[in-house]
């Protein structure tokens, strides 16, 4: 039944991907009349809101700090605030200066997060004729599906909250175990997964890279085999959440031969995207899943009155913010995520990264001022001063877990690196709770401090033809760039 369902779902997509403007229209005009007597509605003029026009003139872009008053009525329990009722979940994600993030879920933009995922694996199946993986054991590496409860709304990590809702129909062939899908700890987890799994006829594996990875690795610690050889029919791999980039080398070595593969684009906030064509670049933008889309261009973003834009106007390798307004009552929204269509018939995009630094090589989303805030509390506590400093992810350490390093160049040598690191460590587990997860999951050890030599970043600056002027070290990176010059030039002591 999977290959004419497949079409079905395919000529359906193909209906407003065809049509992209006038799904837009019709998804900004369902928005602005569902929320026009809510609170935001209200405060915004929805009642006179026609055009986009309207829209920008009216409701400016915020991000979750901008839109937090808002959100704080809804999660104490206020109702008709940034949508009609209340929401039915709250998705817990990692903030940028208030720590925990909670987005709302409503029951009209549920059906996003899980009809996406579902389209994705369906347009493969009609593009290649290939359904066979229905008939055996899949597997998506998630969250907890445990919940917690705030004034009759559930809380959780979206991973979560999506295990709830997977088809009954697919629940058979659904690993691992809902007792074992519930176990907090990752290291623990991961072996429970390996144990129910490594004897199964796997052909669907998908989750994050990194958190993979690790699957992959004791899977192949435990068997002596090749992923391709002990899951024989292993067929399909969906990932999403990271760049892959960094883990593809690792990923086909360990693998041991070629897996067709499907990049997902999901967030708290929505499913915005999915891999629809396997030979093509890019995902294809979800136009008609209650998620109205602005973008302005990344290299304007911080002007006073940047330009607004819809995807009429959007343009092929242009970097661009994306903004949305949505059914779980988001408006103008900035997810500080930033695109570049590859096509614009259909609407396809690559992520491209966040409109400022971060390091997010396991889905940590660590920020600038996170790191920025750690250093001050290290420093605040050891007798030492610091020059300057970057951190880099170090993805594939040899026979041991991966880790963020901070390349530190000291003004004044602290007595302990060891001790400045522990603290730096503990302050940035404190403000980011994703990154705290990853630790306590054992898929990050604790980061490494690496000395850079006497005046090492005005060298490496000097390097690149950097040196003065407005130019800065980037704090953070989500690559080795940096990190990789500096050993390349010698500046590491």
């Amino acid at each position: 039944m999977a290959k004419p369902y497949a079409k079905f779902i395919q000529q359906r997509i193909k209906t407003w991907s065809n049509n992209p403007i006038s799904a837009q229209n019709k998804v900004f005009k369902n928005l602005i009349n569902e929320a026009e007597f809510t609170q935001f509605g209200q405060d915004h003029d929805f009642e006179n809101i026609q055009t986009h026009e309207d829209f920008i003139n009216r409701v400016p872009v915020r991000d979750y700090e901008k839109l937090r008053a808002y959100i704080d009525r809804v999660v104490d329990g206020e109702q008709d605030v940034l949508w009609k009722g209340s929401p039915i979940y709250f998705a817990k994600t990692s903030g940028t200066t208030s720590g925990t993030k909670y987005i709302p879920i409503t029951k009209e933009s549920m059906p996003n997060h899980i009809e996406a995922a579902r389209n994705a694996i369906l347009m493969y199946v009609a593009e290649t004729g290939n359904s066979s993986f229905v008939n055996g054991k899949m597997i998506f590496l998630q969250g907890s599906p445990v919940l917690n409860e705030k004034n009759g709304i559930k809380i959780g990590r979206l991973s979560g909250i999506v295990a709830h809702y997977i088809p009954r129909y697919l629940q058979k062939n659904r690993l691992p175990s809902w007792e074992t899908n519930c176990i907090e700890d990752w290291e623990e987890k991961v072996n429970a997964i390996v144990d129910e799994t490594i004897d199964e006829n796997m052909t669907i594996i998908g989750g994050i890279p990194s958190w993979v990875q690790m699957y992959f690795e004791k899977l192949q610690s435990r068997s002596g085999q090749k992923i391709g050889e002990l899951f024989k029919n292993f067929q399909l791999f969906i990932f999403g959440g990271v760049n892959y980039e960094p883990y593809r080398a690792k990923f086909e070595n360990l693998i041991g031969r070629k897996v067709a593969s499907i990049e997902l684009y999901p967030a708290s906030e929505g499913f915005f995207a999915f891999q629809d064509k396997q030979n093509e670049k890019g995902m294809l933008l979800q136009l008609d899943s209650g998620i109205f889309y602005e973008f302005i261009k990344a290299d304007e973003f911080f002007e006073e009155y940047p330009k607004r834009i819809t995807i009429e106007m959007v343009e092929t390798a242009v970097n661009y913010v994306m903004i949305i307004s949505s059914n779980a009552g988001l408006w103008a929204y900035n997810l500080g995520d930033t695109v570049e269509f590859t096509s614009t018939h259909p609407f396809k995009v690559i992520v491209t990264g966040r409109i400022k630094h971060f390091i997010s090589a396991f889905g940590e989303h660590v920020i600038g001022k996170e790191v920025e805030q750690a250093m001050q509390d290290g420093l605040a506590e050891i007798n030492a001063s610091v020059s300057e400093f970057s951190v880099a992810p170090q993805i594939n350490p040899e026979n041991e877990l991966p880790y963020h390093e901070w390349l530190v160049e000291f003004e004044q040598q602290p007595p302990s690196l060891t001790k400045l690191a522990e603290i730096i460590d503990q302050s940035l587990q404190k403000q980011n709770s994703y990154y705290f997860d990853l630790i306590e999951g054992k898929i990050l050890q604790p980061l490494k401090i690496t000395q850079i030599k006497k005046e090492g970043f005005n060298d490496y600056m000097k390097s690149i033809g950097k040196l003065g002027g407005q130019n800065k070290v980037p704090r953070l990176s989500n690559d080795r760039g940096i990190a990789d010059k500096l050993y390349e030039l010698n500046l590491v002591n």
